[in-house]
């Protein structure tokens, strides 16, 4: 098979010249190598007859030799008209059966005529074959080194391989713009299709990393020692029953066994030493498995190509670590940060602010493609901010500062003193307080924080909720901190 030949040929560079070469775009982009195989030809979607379905299995690369990943995908496009040159890619299960859109994506789909290509996407221990390929992937790895076999690439392989099936379906799709978007693994996925694949011209990723690794080291053990003792002690506290924490009894069992899922997909320090790798090769592969995704590393050639991107995220989410360095870095980047927001998952675990689930990232998916699509409304640039100590009354005043014209309509700052290390448990409970932020005399929104005398730092962020021609955005301004 061709695509299996081509990405053997990558496999086997040396390992310096692999680094950069993630992806073989002639290959992903090659629909010979698709193996369609139709499970439902295109007939009206059973609960929107005004929506035109198809249901496909494809094939997204051979991964190693004999080993070849199937998913399946749905594409929806509404009954009338042409074909659909706005196109939405996303995700559903791993079921064989056609998937609906809901809420912004099926708001597009109707009521704008934009297609939506959803490819299903999972841990890879659930992909088939189920409960083996994640093995397979870990011993490749262990012996290669190579970064392909990693969750992160075959994420991003199958939304860039979705919409080279979708494009064969040339009555239905013909892309001239094309939005990539995903929460979590999903929004991995997103993130390198806009990353890598010119074909994509918007990215919406949401709960997905833009400048640090997510969710710990992937060689488990090789760093981070203090944030795993410090893990190990929280969740000491959580015994069967009450707890000083006020979690339900049930968060200890889910934590651990969301660490069991990711151990699932990593692979640990004692693997790693009896293939022959060293702590350094360890270190690199820590940040090879998810440089490909993180697009604070690939800035400057994504703002050559036109790209357009909104991150949707949250404050206590450990698969977004790094914020406070991101704000440092990139104040402009256009992000909206969730204050108290957590990752999804079981609600055993206690988190009580989701941000996937969140109206907010319903909103802003749908207000990014209206912009990006159909230039119905603006983009806003983050605010420009600035803060003053008074050590007296021990307050810190924070000032927003937007553009000339644009006037947010609902405007809050949140903080949190002394927060917990980022990959540790305990920082995806912290508590953030919120006030409302007014008009000041210079033209900025302000707010002012009271801060304990016992505190050593303050991390806040403001967020903003703007309407333009009745479309409403939610917008933030980058995290900042302040440190006695």
């Amino acid at each position: 098979m061709q695509f299996r030949s081509l990405f053997l040929s990558l496999a086997f560079l040396p390992l310096v010249a692999r680094a950069e070469a993630h992806f073989d775009m002639a290959a992903i982009r090659d629909p010979s190598t698709l193996e369609t195989r139709v499970i439902q030809e295109w007939q009206p979607a059973a609960k929107h007859p005004g929506i035109r379905q198809k249901l496909i299995e494809i094939t997204v690369c051979e991964w190693w030799p004999g080993q070849t990943v199937r998913l399946p995908v749905t594409l929806c496009v509404p009954e009338d008209g042409g074909p659909c040159e706005t196109v939405v890619v996303g995700n559903m299960g791993l079921a064989l059966k056609p998937a609906l859109p809901n809420g912004a994506m099926l708001e597009l789909l109707i009521e704008h005529g934009v297609g939506v290509v959803m490819v299903g996407m999972s841990t890879i221990d659930a992909m088939e074959p189920k409960g083996t390929l994640h093995r397979g992937m870990k011993e490749h790895l262990l012996k290669t080194k190579d970064h392909r076999y990693t969750p992160a690439w075959i994420w991003g392989m199958s939304d860039m391989r979705a919409l080279t099936a979708a494009m064969v379906e040339s009555e239905a799709f013909a892309p001239k713009k094309v939005i990539a978007t995903g929460g979590s693994k999903r929004g991995v996925g997103a993130a390198i299709c806009g990353i890598h694949d010119a074909r994509f011209t918007g990215i919406f990723p949401v709960v997905a990393p833009m400048l640090a690794n997510p969710g710990g080291a992937y060689l488990r053990g090789s760093s981070l020692e203090e944030e795993m003792q410090m893990n190990a002690a929280f969740l000491d506290q959580l015994p069967p029953g009450p707890n000083p924490l006020g979690l339900p009894d049930t968060a200890r069992q889910a934590l651990e066994e969301r660490e069991q899922r990711r151990m699932d997909q990593a692979i640990t320090v004692e693997q790693a030493e009896a293939a022959g790798w060293s702590h350094d090769d360890m270190l690199a592969m820590n940040d090879r498995a998810w440089g490909m995704c993180l697009i604070a590393k690939h800035l400057d050639a994504v703002k050559a190509r036109g790209l357009e991107y909104l991150y949707h995220v949250g404050t206590n989410d450990n698969v977004c670590p790094g914020l406070a360095e991101m704000g440092r870095q990139h104040p402009d980047f256009p992000v909206f940060i969730l204050p108290g927001g957590q990752h999804g998952g079981p609600k055993t675990s206690g988190f009580t602010l989701q941000t996937p689930t969140q109206p907010e990232a319903d909103e802003n998916l749908l207000a990014f493609a209206l912009h990006h699509f159909k230039g119905e409304r603006s983009l806003v640039a983050p605010p420009v901010m600035a803060m003053e100590w008074n050590a007296a009354k021990r307050e810190l005043t924070v000032t927003a500062t937007f553009s000339p014209g644009v006037e947010p309509h609902e405007n809050r700052l949140s903080w949190c003193i002394d927060r917990s290390p980022p990959y540790t448990y305990a920082a995806e409970y912290d508590r953030w307080e919120s006030v409302p932020m007014e008009r000041a005399g210079d033209g900025g929104i302000q707010a002012v924080i009271r801060v304990p005398e016992s505190a050593k730092r303050v991390d806040f962020v403001s967020t903003h909720r703007q309407e333009e021609n009745g479309i409403a955005l939610n917008v933030s301004a980058p995290y900042l901190r302040w440190e006695r």
